[in-house]
């Protein structure tokens, strides 16, 4: 039983799959295991390339014990018949494409029957990502293993025990940094409007989400709960803001309404 796959081919090297390369080469996978296909690979994928020793869009004979789908769901159509000789039956196939279903792939690639669908996050690009993941009843034991090697290397990762799960954990964590990014905004936009400079204000919500995301790091073992209590005195400012982020069509209400929109759309993108 190996750690990583000794042939491992990725298809698309955007900042998904350039991010993912770059992590599983920094966390020990052999150059000379992998291989990137990409026809349009910016300067940065070259760079990777020609300074780790791995192949750009050679030409492949036979299929690899791995391919990984990184492309854009709107290109799967064009690119699957060009690969369909990569995807044997041996092969594990290990799909990030966003709205695209295990039926979806194999019936565009019907050689493959070990199928893995993952929805990764942008944080994956600085090694902080969080990845959910599904696979058939065909995947073995040893690619799972590689799975939670490969997607391990760029973040937290989760098996899911039912595809239709991936829609959920993608409306959290797959769209959540999207979420986060707006919070920020929006507490930006509020200091505007509580009188301070724009400039100020936008540095003020960044510095902290920032400081609060690594406080909630560092204290994994106390849960947010907590860290929310033990900065609000009762009776206090933090009381005041929260008893209005609290009120029955506060916060809550609105995340659940959001996530909800985000998991439907999810399942129309799916067929």
């Amino acid at each position: 039983m190996t750690e990583w796959p000794a042939r491992l081919v990725l298809i698309g090297a955007g900042k998904m799959g350039g991010a993912m390369a770059q992590g599983w080469l920094d966390a020990g996978l052999p150059a000379p295991s992998l291989t990137i296909l990409e026809p349009n690979p910016s300067s940065e994928i070259a760079s990777l390339a020609a300074d780790r020793g791995v192949a750009l869009n050679p030409r492949i004979a036979s299929p690899p014990q791995m391919l990984v789908l990184a492309v854009k769901p709107q290109s799967l159509d064009q690119v699957a018949p060009q690969i369909s000789q990569l995807a044997g039956e041996p092969t594990l196939l290990l799909s990030i494409i966003a709205g695209k279903t295990i039926a979806n792939l194999t019936a565009r690639l019907p050689q493959a029957r070990a199928v893995v669908r993952a929805m990764p996050n942008t944080p994956a690009a600085i090694g902080r990502g969080v990845t959910a993941a599904f696979a058939n009843a065909h995947v073995n034991a040893e690619q799972r293993r590689w799975c939670e090697r490969l997607l391990g290397a760029v973040g937290a990762f989760f098996w899911l025990d039912d595809e239709s799960a991936i829609d959920a954990a993608t409306a959290i964590s797959g769209s959540g940094p999207a979420y986060i990014f707006a919070l920020t905004e929006a507490l930006a936009a509020a200091a505007e409007r509580l009188g301070l400079p724009a400039e100020m204000s936008m540095s003020l919500a960044r510095g902290t989400v920032e400081g609060a995301a690594e406080l909630m790091r560092r204290e994994s073992a106390t849960s947010p709960a907590m860290l929310r209590r033990n900065v609000t005195s009762p009776g206090g400012t933090t009381a005041a803001a929260l008893a209005v982020l609290e009120d029955p069509k506060g916060l809550n209400d609105l995340m659940a309404r959001a996530t909800a929109a985000a998991r439907a759309r999810a399942a129309e993108m799916a067929g």
